[in-house]
């Protein structure tokens, strides 16, 4: 039977989920049910740890980079690439590949997180003392909670499917979209249970906690311009990381998004994360690397992968007035250029290191990117000894959604709360204190355009600039997309300059795939109210 939604989630592929060593092992091929599994806390940890994993796969792939850094101009140099071209110019159709990957990951995720969530409140009525079960149901809410903000945020207008098993009744109605504001308020509740029943220390490394849902809320209450509920919610975080130092910013900047090590992959900057494991590959192992990194890094033995650099930095982030200010040491965290050297970066062709170098053609292990210059973040390099990369390029580097420097900048933001300027101790201490882990110096003073440059600069290639630009209506996104110089170096050095045009507030927002209105043809109707 089909159903209009690409949501369905079958729950034997998560109810026997190994804990031995990480909540990522495979599932076991035992067939267990609700009546005699999920009796032990380890029985439910090991089915919600693949929430943060394969169900993203198809998102995480191509569609992560292209919703949030292509369209918000972080990125360029995909000029006649068919898998991007159309976010570059703003001309996303409903038949673009990477639009449906958007749509069934996240509603993939959503899905999987609701059957779980029915499965432990049904197991509550069975067994004595059900608090372990709630951890679990807030831990999905939590999922379900980040996968519908992304969708009201990407899609505006959508679907809103509280429990899926329900599409999959005959006679089942069709489902309508929702209000956008209905989305984000379903998200926000399912954020608010998450804050309420999780634990204060996740129960494994790498899981949400409590203070990674109040760090979620304030960002949804900043996107929804709450900006009261979005400074109290992330005063809460600030607060608990001053008095406990359980979290903080990392002083490892580069370190965080060139390996996976145990240092990076738990440190105290990370609030959530999606988690990949090599051994993986295709199903399950972090592959950003395969598309961003240069090809004469990756190519040569051991590692045997390309390195395409499909998207690389775009010239409006690598100059200095528009992007990484002089003086920035994350552009040289972030960004690789002519003389970047990492020195256990070793391969056949590298065998004292790599080096960047840009100055002669790429058949003699030279670089000529369209910017002539690669993305650094979440590229480990070869193998080494301390980081897996397989064949294909795969590594177990987790991709940050959330990070300790986004709920200080969400302070400064919400305590600014729309006015001209800001002297208020409080913001310029969030404020300043990821300006000046990047060595800069502190302001005294800070602007709305400083903390969205800020913020710019600080989450470039993490898949989420161009909410920042979106959330600030039309006519000012209309304007910064205008400002914003995506063009490329030709073979002879000479830039063709390309400016992209926002014409339509629609494009805002992505379409709905087209297979999913062919199904049902409600997705192509105004939406309605969700709560009456």
């Amino acid at each position: 039977m089909k159903t209009n939604l690409i949501i369905i989630f079958f729950a034997a592929a998560l109810i026997g989920v190994s804990c031995k060593k990480s909540f990522l092992d495979n599932p076991s091929e035992t067939g267990p049910t609700t009546e005699n599994y999920y009796t032990t806390a380890a029985q439910v940890n090991g089915a919600t740890g693949l929430l943060y994993n394969s169900v993203w796969n198809d998102w995480s792939d191509k569609a992560f980079i292209s919703v949030g850094d292509v369209l918000g101009g972080t990125v360029t140099g995909v000029q006649g690439n068919a898998q991007y071209n159309s976010f570059y110019n703003f001309n996303i159709q409903s038949t673009d590949g990477l639009v449906m990957d958007t749509w069934k990951s996240c509603y993939k995720a959503a899905g999987q997180a609701s059957v779980l969530i029915h499965t432990f409140m049904n197991k509550k009525t069975q067994v004595t003392d059900p608090a372990y079960l709630d951890v679990g149901i807030a831990e999905a809410k939590f999922i379900r909670g980040f996968a519908y903000f992304y969708i009201g945020r990407a899609f505006g207008d959508a679907p809103i499917v509280e429990n899926p098993v329900d599409l999959t009744k005959a006679g089942a109605p069709k489902t309508p979209k929702y209000l956008q504001k209905d989305v984000l308020r379903f998200a926000l509740e399912d954020l608010k249970f998450a804050e309420e029943n999780l634990p204060e220390i996740a129960t494994q490394d790498g899981r949400v906690n409590k203070y990674s849902a109040k760090g979620m809320m304030a960002k949804v209450y900043l996107y929804l311009k709450d900006y009261e509920n979005a400074r109290l919610k992330a005063k809460e975080v600030i607060d608990y990381a001053t008095s406990t130092k359980r979290i903080g910013l990392n002083p490892d900047f580069q370190g965080m998004f060139t390996s996976s090590d145990i240092a990076n992959k738990n440190n105290k900057e990370m609030l959530f994360s999606l988690r990949w494991l090599a051994a993986m590959g295709w199903n399950g192992g972090n592959r950003y690397m395969l598309y961003v990194g240069p090809q004469p890094l990756l190519k040569p033995k051991p590692t045997g992968g390309n390195g395409y650099s499909a998207v690389v930095p775009s010239f409006d982030m690598l100059n200095a007035s528009t992007g990484y200010a002089t003086g920035d040491l994350r552009k040289g965290w972030s960004v690789m250029q002519q003389g970047f050297h990492k020195a256990d970066w070793i391969n056949d062709n590298f065998p004292n290191g790599f080096t960047y170098d840009t100055t002669g053609i790429t058949s003699d292990f030279k670089i000529q990117t369209g910017t002539r210059s690669s993305i650094q973040k979440y590229v480990v390099g070869p193998n080494r000894s301390s980081e897996v990369v397989t064949s294909d390029s795969h590594n177990s580097i987790s991709t940050y959604i959330l990070r300790y420097a986004d709920v200080l900048l969400i302070y400064a933001e919400a305590v600014l709360a729309g006015g001209g300027s800001t002297s208020d101790a409080t913001a310029l201490s969030a404020f300043n204190e990821v300006h000046n882990r990047a060595g800069l110096v502190s302001l005294t003073s800070i602007t709305l355009d400083d903390i969205l440059h800020e913020r710019k600069v600080e989450f470039a290639f993490e898949g989420d600039y161009w909410f920042d630009i979106q959330r600030q209506g039309f006519a000012k996104a209309q304007q910064m997309i205008a400002a914003q110089e995506r063009g490329t170096l030709g073979g002879n050095g000479q830039l063709t300059s390309f400016k992209a045009t926002l014409s339509s507030a629609k494009q805002l927002y992505l379409p709905v795939p087209q297979p999913e209105t062919v199904i049902n043809p409600l997705l192509l109707e105004p939406a309605v109210a969700y709560y009456k």
